[in-house]
């Protein structure tokens, strides 16, 4: 279960691995898949292959060999039979978001943990989504509500609807998730969540058009996140947010990641040496015959930006429903649909 739902469940990290479960099988930092445990299931890659059943009842986390050849030699005291190996790691919201199947593009970590600060989710509260596509969000969302909150999104296309329902009941998060059919753009939030909103959030190719319905869905000093790509849609989100929102802000975030790794030192010849001069407090040691310089360091940790680094990915602009004559702000929302 990606997201515990009773207190007295056992941490994931004091989990053991059973028949059914979902376990991320980490190759490498940009290598991961999300694998259905079964008692006769095989998962073979680069680094050979592994069979499901030797990883029954391992805890969350573990290192496991493949086998060798293909073939026998696995077990749960299995080393390193067959040489390569993966780790196999819990399908929290952060790995799920990195290996889900892309039905659309996604909101990734940097832009989902702001959302998830900046709407101010606790425990218990009610949040309306509009825009699952491949359910990277929601998860996050329910995870932040849970245990007694609810979600409740909507998506205006029937098959990504009913894929993202199977995902979060697979993961265990249909008690949070409620996932319905619907076109927000032109036919706003269903009545019945009028009022009860904490916080709500927009994905939505023209936001605008929701803003007034948002404005009645949210509780006295809700917020509201609206996902744009383009600056222009920005723009007009946020005239129509005036009219009943207050606190309008937008960012942008751009990651940049670094690459670290442990790397050796090139070695200078005795003549390179030469050519250093007088170093300061750093032993040196200079042999004859033009042989290696050697330095008391070989070795060091290097970082650098990754060249992969992804750049901009939307803007995302929060507002918060006006407080003051409330009454008067829903009335305006509502003359302005």
């Amino acid at each position: 279960m990606m997201v515990p739902l009773d207190p007295s469940d056992k941490p994931t990290s004091q989990r053991r691995i059973a028949v059914g479960d979902t376990v991320v099988v980490y190759e490498r930092h940009d290598s991961m898949r999300a694998v259905t445990v079964t008692a006769d299931g095989v998962l073979q890659n680069r680094f050979g292959v592994f069979r499901h059943a030797d990883w029954l009842g391992r805890h969350f986390g573990s290192k496991v060999f493949s086998s060798a050849g293909g073939g026998g030699g696995g077990g749960k005291f299995a080393r390193k039979a067959g040489g390569g190996f993966v780790h196999l790691l819990a399908p929290t919201p952060e790995l799920w978001t990195l290996v889900l199947s892309h039905r659309t593009q996604i909101l990734y970590i940097a832009d989902i943990s702001l959302v998830v600060a900046y709407l101010e989710l606790v425990p218990g509260c009610v949040v309306l989504e509009s825009g699952t596509g491949s359910g990277s969000l929601t998860t996050s969302l329910a995870r932040a509500v849970a245990p007694q909150g609810r979600v409740y999104t909507f998506d205006f296309h029937d098959q990504r609807a009913a894929s993202a329902r199977e995902d979060f009941e697979k993961n265990g998060l249909s008690s949070l998730i409620t996932v319905a059919v619907r076109d927000i753009q032109g036919e706003g939030f269903p009545d019945e969540h009028s009022g009860a909103a904490d916080a709500v959030f927009l994905d939505l190719p023209q936001p605008w058009l929701a803003i007034p319905s948002t404005g009645t869905m949210l509780r006295q000093d809700g917020v509201l996140c609206s996902f744009s790509p383009c600056i222009e849609q920005v723009q007009r989100a946020c005239e129509a947010m005036r009219s009943c929102f207050t606190d309008i802000r937008t960012f942008e975030i751009l990651l940049r990641t670094y690459d670290v790794h442990e790397g050796a030192l090139k070695s200078a010849t005795a003549n390179e040496a030469a050519n250093l001069g007088s170093v300061p407090e750093k032993k040196r040691k200079i042999r004859t015959g033009g042989e290696a310089f050697d330095s008391t360091q070989t070795s060091s940790v290097m970082a650098r930006p990754c060249s992969t680094a992804r750049g901009h990915t939307g803007y995302l602009t929060f507002a918060r429903r006006s407080v003051h004559g409330s009454q008067a702000v829903a009335n305006e929302c509502c003359s302005t649909s």
